[in-house]
């Protein structure tokens, strides 16, 4: 008896061409984010429309709760008036952002080059403060710069005070250091080697080869992974609020507590995420089309 048409095995050189196609783009999204060392963010317009039907609904509920008390303002005039105070503590939440962004980036290079140094000291002990830090849970490390870094400092008898939002910046900017340290080892390591022995045979210097040939290559290879870490890090920011600073998160937990309406907490919420999508999306944008131009083999 003849096998049905389903059991009977593929001629030979058939292949599946549904599934080639997504094999092969995740293998280069995984080989892309080992090679980056961070993961990366991806936004799509779906998800800002996902978070704007979400206020919606969590108005509508809020509206339909308050239907027994018509003296209350609506939900939007309401969310409007607390807008110039969310406001503030959104940019408060940028100038944290891009000031731990500068900081761990600056220190991130400086790591990132120990960690291909030849010195096996240099590059051991970087190699550690670089995994621990990347392993670190951000929480965590901003409790501990939070309570082991001094209220306020001395030098040459002037006291430098150092309120929390200054700690806070620094506790984040720990994080951004590891992973742009791993960023520049990884593009490093993306460079054909030939490069390297063709500066060796012109008599180049190890540090002349990084500064003049290496590391000006790496610029556009980092630079995609680089603004995917600082989206990340904005939306991080918000985890300052738990130690005290006063970002959008603590200034939208005080409007909840002042306006004493329990129907307003999806509203809120979701304004805060919707402000957070507008500007970390044109970011993710952007990141997607360099990586599309400074597309590499890796």
């Amino acid at each position: 008896m003849k096998a049905p048409r389903w059991l009977q095995p593929l001629p030979r050189g058939t292949d599946l061409p549904v599934l080639l196609p997504a094999a092969a783009r995740l293998a280069r999204g995984v080989a892309l984010e080992r090679t980056a060392g961070v993961p990366m963010l991806r936004l799509r317009a779906a998800h800002g429309v996902a978070l704007l039907a979400l206020f919606l609904l969590g108005c509508a509920i809020a509206k339909a709760r308050g239907q027994m008390q018509p003296e209350q303002p609506s939900i939007l005039m309401t969310i409007l008036k607390w807008t110039p105070v969310l406001l503030r503590g959104f940019l408060f939440n940028l100038v944290i952002s891009v000031l731990a962004m500068a900081l761990g980036t600056v220190a991130g290079l400086l790591l990132g080059f120990a960690q291909i140094s030849p010195l096996s000291p240099v590059k051991k002990g970087a190699w550690l403060a670089t995994h621990f830090f990347r392993n670190a849970p951000w929480l965590v490390v901003l409790f501990y710069c939070m309570f082991l870094l001094p209220f306020q400092v001395t030098v040459f008898g002037i006291t430098i005070p150092l309120p929390d939002w200054i700690k806070a910046t620094f506790g984040l900017s720990l994080p951004v250091m590891a992973n742009v340290s791993e960023i520049l080892r990884g593009a490093v390591q993306s460079i054909p080697t030939p490069q390297w022995e063709s500066a060796a045979s012109l008599a180049f210097t190890r540090r002349q080869t990084m500064w003049m040939i290496i590391f000006p290559q790496c610029v556009k290879r980092m630079l995609p992974p680089w603004m995917n870490l600082y989206a990340i890090l904005t939306m991080a920011t918000v985890l300052v609020s738990i130690i005290g600073v006063n970002d959008m998160m603590t200034v939208t937990r005080q409007a909840l507590g002042a306006e004493n309406r329990q129907g307003l907490l999806l509203p809120f919420y979701s304004y805060v995420l919707f402000w957070f999508f507008i500007y970390c999306y044109p970011i993710a944008r952007w990141t997607v089309r360099l990586e599309a131009r400074f597309a590499v083999n890796i």
